[in-house]
C-alpha cells in the first residue's frame, strides 16, 4: 500500500482562495489521504515564501508536486493521490505548462531528472495543445548546455523514425540543443527526409554539433 505524501501549505492574511484549500487539504488529512499537512503563514514567516522562492498564495507542495493558486477539492484529491504513488508527472507537468508555469517546470525537471523522458511522452501525445507544445520546446532550450539531455538521446533518435513529419522535426530539433556528438547518426539520415522543413532543422542541428567540436 502507498504512503499518503506530506503536504507543506503556504497561506497569507486576505489571501481569497486559503481558506479554502486549507479546509480541503485538512479533510484530505483526515481521510488519510494525506499524512501530514503542515501550514505557515508567511506574513508570520516571509522566510518559508523566500526559500520556496514564491510570491503567490496558497502555495503548497504535495510530495513532490508544487502547486500554485486555487485548487478544488477534487483537484487536491487527484495531486494527493498521485503523490501517493509517485505517479503523474507528464500530468504534472503538462498542467504547469498550460498554466504558464514554464519556470517551475522547468525547475521541476532539474530537481528531478528522473522525470525528463515524460517530456517525450507529451511530445506524442495527439492532443497536445500549443501551450504544451511551445513549453516543451521552451524546457529543451533552457537544459540545453545542462548535460541532462544526453540521457534522452536514445529516445529522442527513436523518434526521428516517426511516420510523423512534426515529431521527425522537433526530435531533430533537441538532437541539436544536446551538443551531444553521438547526436549525428540520428541527424544524418534526417538530411535525406521527404520533408523539406525537417531536413533543413537536421542540418542547422548538425552545424550545432560542428561549432562545438
Amino acid at each position: 500500500m502507498n504512503e499518503p505524501a506530506d503536504t507543506l501549505l503556504l497561506i497569507a492574511p486576505g489571501c481569497p482562495h486559503c481558506q479554502s484549500v486549507l479546509h480541503s487539504l485538512s479533510e484530505l488529512v483526515k481521510n488519510g489521504i494525506i499524512g501530514r499537512l503542515e501550514v505557515i503563514n508567511i506574513a508570520v514567516h516571509p522566510q518559508a515564501a523566500q526559500q520556496v522562492n514564491t510570491r503567490t498564495v496558497p502555495w503548497m507542495r504535495i510530495g513532490n508536486y508544487e502547486l500554485r493558486g486555487n485548487y478544488s477539492p477534487g483537484e487536491l484529491k487527484r495531486w494527493a493521490e498521485k503523490a501517493a504513488r509517485d505517479a503523474g508527472s507528464a500530468d504534472y507537468i503538462r498542467e504547469l505548462l498550460e498554466r504558464q508555469e514554464l519556470n517551475l517546470a522547468i525547475r521541476h525537471l532539474k530537481e528531478h531528472t528522473e522525470k525528463l523522458p515524460q517530456l517525450l511522452e507529451l511530445m506524442q501525445e495527439e492532443d497536445v495543445s500549443l501551450s504544451v507544445k511551445f513549453g516543451i520546446g521552451a524546457i529543451f532550450e533552457a537544459l540545453e548546455n545542462s548535460g541532462l539531455l544526453e540521457g534522452l538521446l536514445p529516445q529522442l533518435g527513436a523518434l526521428t523514425r516517426s511516420n510523423k513529419a512534426d515529431l521527425r522535426a522537433d526530435a531533430a530539433y533537441y538532437l541539436g540543443l544536446s551538443h551531444s556528438p553521438q547526436a549525428r547518426k540520428w541527424l544524418t539520415p534526417l538530411l535525406q527526409d521527404p520533408q523539406q522543413d525537417v531536413r533543413e532543422i537536421a542540418a542547422e542541428s548538425l552545424d550545432m554539433l560542428e561549432t562545438r567540436t
